[in-house]
């Protein structure tokens, strides 16, 4: 990507971490559970639900509830490498989660793209998702580097008009 546009993003951090457990933590219903989700399901393209720290399979289907938000995001796995890639459909997208080995730690590249460019696709997943996954990207690093989680799950934020687009841990 050499310029902005609203049919993608990218977002990076580095996190001091093993590369198997940031491929866990993207590529398990257990390890995305433990720090982005309330609760994700996995299932194969034959239709059995995987176990929680079973890798996801490109083939397979997902479903992922949130902590303050009452809906959900089902999507398809695209690709799954079970080592440093993992793409999946997202939000009328697709994301793609890379993990880079930089010795000192490792290089997470998260890119959101194919994204519609009507008006409402720009604000709710371009600038939505891109204001979310900074903050995710955030707390990924908290929880494996310090062992805390920065996202709100004591306080009810469901009944907050714009709860989404103004608390910065939803």
């Amino acid at each position: 990507m050499s310029k902005l546009t609203f049919d993608c993003f990218t977002k990076k951090i580095f996190i001091k971490a093993p590369i198997e457990k940031l491929y866990w933590s993207w590529g398990t219903a257990e390890g995305i559970s433990s720090w982005f989700l309330s609760n994700a399901t996995y299932t194969s393209a034959s239709g059995e639900e995987r176990k929680p720290n079973e890798n996801t399979q490109a083939g397979d289907s997902y479903i992922w509830k949130w902590h303050n938000w009452d809906g959900q995001e089902a999507g398809n796995v695209l690709k799954a490498n079970e080592k440093d890639f993992l793409e999946i459909s997202f939000a009328d997208s697709k994301v793609s989660v890379e993990l880079e080995d930089h010795k000192k730690a490792i290089l997470v590249t998260l890119k959101q793209h194919e994204i519609p460019t009507d008006d409402e696709s720009k604000l709710n997943i371009h600038h939505g998702c891109s204001n979310g996954w900074t903050f995710w990207l955030a707390n990924l690093k908290a929880y494996l580097e310090h062992g805390i989680l920065l996202n709100e799950i004591e306080f009810d934020l469901r009944n907050i008009p714009l709860s989404g687009f103004e608390f910065v841990n939803m």
